[in-house]
């Protein structure tokens, strides 16, 4: 299986973690849909969220809340979308399940503007600051 999410996870690909527990990561994503576009990923790989057993769906949700409270407070957004998708057909890229975070602005009015390749100084800076944010709701 050559998984670029089991990669990242394995160490084996370089990527910029925002929170990390035993069965979770979240993670920059590298093509935002907005600036501090995350991505929650389970530590196990399934395809598809119809292939996790139902208990693991719903620990892979409840960290949602943590995750987007972060992004929400490091990017000063004013709402966040939760996407979750499953097989190309619905525009799944990486066949790991992974959910997104992504934080919306009032003064952006294009509903889904076009992705592009995020800069790595960026990605990095805005992933400690998102990471402070979680620590604080943690502790």
């Amino acid at each position: 299986m050559d998984c670029i999410f089991c990669d990242v996870i394995a160490g084996k690909t370089p990527a910029f973690f925002v929170y990390e527990d035993d069965d979770y990561v979240a993670i920059m994503d590298k093509y935002p849909i907005h600036r501090g576009h995350t991505l929650l990923i389970p530590r196990i790989h399934h395809e598809k969220i119809l292939d996790m057993p139902t208990n693991l769906v719903g620990a892979l949700f409840s960290k949602v809340p943590l995750i987007a409270k972060g992004v929400v407070e490091a990017t000063q957004a004013d709402g966040f979308n939760v996407g979750q998708n499953n097989g190309r057909a619905a525009n799944q890229i990486v066949p790991h399940v992974h959910v997104h975070v992504i934080p919306r602005y009032k003064n952006i009015t294009t509903a889904w503007p076009k992705r592009t390749l995020a800069d790595d100084s960026d990605l990095r800076s805005l992933a400690e600051k998102i990471r402070k944010c979680i620590d604080l709701t943690v502790k």
